[in-house]
């Protein structure tokens, strides 16, 4: 696939995961009766709009974003079918249902690509390079299926490569089933320390895991689950990265960014319907990653809207008093800002990326 070609899917991939996160509350707010007046893909000047009944429908030129304008979203209006004069638990209801929508999208992706796979392969140890380290009475053996390692459950295949690379060292604690029993190793040694051509240390693991079992329908939908939990867990584990200073801001990406690195797998591909699974791919661990993010307890998302809004609702419950909503809306619009910039400076360092490489 050509450079360009990628590029152009993987713009539509990123404009059908906003459109469709958008879609979530569009379609929860109508089902609960609030007003929606406007429905909007992308930002910026409308390069088309039409008014249907009470709704204006439009598509903005700017290729980022887009957002579902309710009746009374961030203050008080006496139109009885404002967001704020619905029921409690409907606004939770459409706040959750855009990041929800995004799960769907990316189970159905995923489920999608992995229906014509009659093998899964599954985290079970298949050999050893090194029998000296790891082949012994007390240690793994072959068909051993790893369950955790260091604490983090192992749900797919890949999962091993990824802890592993996320705490370089020579021991671990690891978890095994063998012969449906669960065994336990603490500071388990499960690799050396050799060196390379130019005389640098690095960590030899002598063991090869990828046992490909048959799967059924039922089997491809557990399996698909995983890769949706795991996807999550990967959010977590580089909000915690990014927390303890392993990872920096500047190692974080935008749009721009991820459709580079997008068009980057697909153009590396050897065929058009490789690399047409690998944009797929992208696609719905991105919509995992926006629905998870978009539920963070940050204001301005989501997340910290519900989070507002289930505190308002109990002093409400127990004082009896409605806040006022313009003071949510503040901190909401406040935050936004925050967001904006933070995403701007991001953009510029993402086209400063692309046109330095």
């Amino acid at each position: 696939m050509s450079s360009f070609v990628s590029i152009i899917f993987a713009v539509l991939i990123f404009g059908v995961l906003v459109f469709v996160h958008e879609l979530g509350h569009f379609l929860a707010a109508k089902a609960s009766g609030v007003q929606v007046n406007e429905f909007a893909i992308f930002m910026g000047p409308a390069i088309w709009k039409k008014k249907i009944g009470e709704t204006l429908y439009a598509i903005r030129c700017i290729p980022f974003g887009g957002y579902c304008a309710m009746e009374g979203e961030d203050s008080d209006t006496d139109n009885p079918r404002s967001f704020q004069k619905a029921a409690w638990w409907k606004r939770l209801i459409i706040l959750v249902a855009g990041a929800f929508m995004n799960l769907v999208l990316g189970f159905l992706i995923y489920l999608f690509l992995f229906m014509p796979a009659e093998q899964i392969a599954m985290p079970v140890i298949t050999e050893f390079t090194d029998c000296c380290i790891f082949c012994d009475e007390g240690g793994l053996r072959v068909g051993d299926q790893i369950l955790e390692l260091d604490g983090e459950k192992i749900y797919v295949n890949g999962d091993i490569s990824t802890i592993l690379s996320l705490n370089p060292k020579v021991e671990h604690d690891v978890v095994v089933l063998r012969d449906g029993q669960k065994l336990v190793f603490e500071d388990l040694k499960m690799a050396h320390t050799e060196l390379d051509e130019n005389g640098n240390e690095y960590l030899h693991y002598g063991f090869g895991f990828g046992k490909a079992v048959d799967v059924n329908f039922v089997d491809k939908l557990g399996f698909v689950g995983k890769v949706i939990i795991n996807d999550v867990r990967m959010v977590r584990l580089s909000l915690q990265m990014l927390f303890t200073g392993q990872a920096a801001l500047t190692d974080m990406t935008g749009p721009v960014g991820i459709v580079g690195m997008m068009s980057d797998v697909a153009t590396e591909a050897d065929t058009f319907w490789i690399a047409l699974q690998s944009l797929l791919s992208f696609g719905a661990y991105i919509a995992v990653n926006l629905a998870v993010m978009n539920l963070l307890p940050i204001p301005a998302l989501d997340g910290g809207r519900v989070v507002t809004l289930l505190v308002s609702t109990g002093i409400e419950k127990v004082t009896g008093k409605k806040l006022d909503s313009k003071y949510e809306g503040y901190v909401h619009g406040a935050f936004m800002i925050l967001l904006l910039l933070l995403m701007a400076l991001i953009l510029f360092k993402d086209i400063f990326v692309i046109i330095k490489g």
